[in-house]
């Protein structure tokens, strides 16, 4: 955590994709802070500069411009692995198509960010098996994604994201490949994660999912518009 209480610090941040032909400004500098237990929900047409916002929160890609801190680590101009490292700590993903990896069991899936962290293969599968049961999947963790229905393959996909216990939860449109029930499911479950004490960003289209966050961020021509607190959903 930094000095000033914030988990997340962004000052002045500016993203530039040179395609060789044309810049192209993505993100026009943006401040944001979060804070440790916040439910920020990340809103925006397509083409505001949601998705580059994401990458960078997520230590995917760093900014061209601007300072970025996560969790006390400074994350402009770090090189590539470190970038990584830091990634593997601090955040966890869960991505709208799962990303699972379907010749892997649901344990195997969840076990991965623990096998890049150093984690020992006993306490991996303990915690693997651990994770699984809090999301309503204790007796799936033999079953491969291709034996699980949508939301299912998304609770494996949040248990995977909690394996590090990270310092932030990171979203990425996550209801938008299920049904209304499924997607009702997921959002209570990262409801209760909320509640537990973490740390949540959404990127989301979905008003009905922002509203369920405590802070919505609005993104439109790669400025944040509006920034609002919604006490409604504490």
């Amino acid at each position: 955590m930094n000095q000033n209480g914030t988990i997340i610090r962004m000052s002045n941040i500016r993203k530039v994709y040179d395609t060789g032909k044309v810049k192209v400004e993505a993100l026009k500098g943006i401040d944001l802070d979060v804070y440790p237990g916040e439910f920020l929900a990340i809103v925006g047409p397509s083409g505001s500069g949601k998705s580059t916002l994401m990458n960078l929160l997520g230590c995917l890609d760093t900014p061209s411009e601007g300072t970025y801190q996560i969790g006390g680590d400074n994350v402009a101009g770090v090189t590539r692995d470190e970038l990584a490292e830091i990634r593997n700590r601090r955040v966890g993903f869960v991505f709208q198509s799962f990303n699972l990896l379907p010749h892997l069991s649901a344990l195997e899936n969840v076990e991965l960010p623990m096998l890049f962290g150093g984690v020992s293969p006993k306490e991996r599968r303990a915690r693997a098996a651990e994770l699984l049961d809090k999301v309503g999947l204790g007796d799936r963790v033999d079953h491969k994604p291709t034996e699980l229905s949508g939301g299912q393959m998304q609770r494996v996909a949040i248990a995977r994201s909690l394996a590090m216990n990270p310092d932030i939860l990171l979203a990425d449109e996550p209801t938008g490949n299920l049904d209304t029930s499924s997607g009702t499911d997921i959002m209570s479950i990262f409801n209760e994660l909320w509640q537990s004490g973490r740390t949540l960003i959404i990127i989301t289209h979905d008003p009905a999912l922002a509203r369920r966050a405590s802070r919505v961020v609005e993104i439109r021509d790669g400025r944040i518009t509006s920034d609002t607190r919604n006490e409604a959903a504490a």
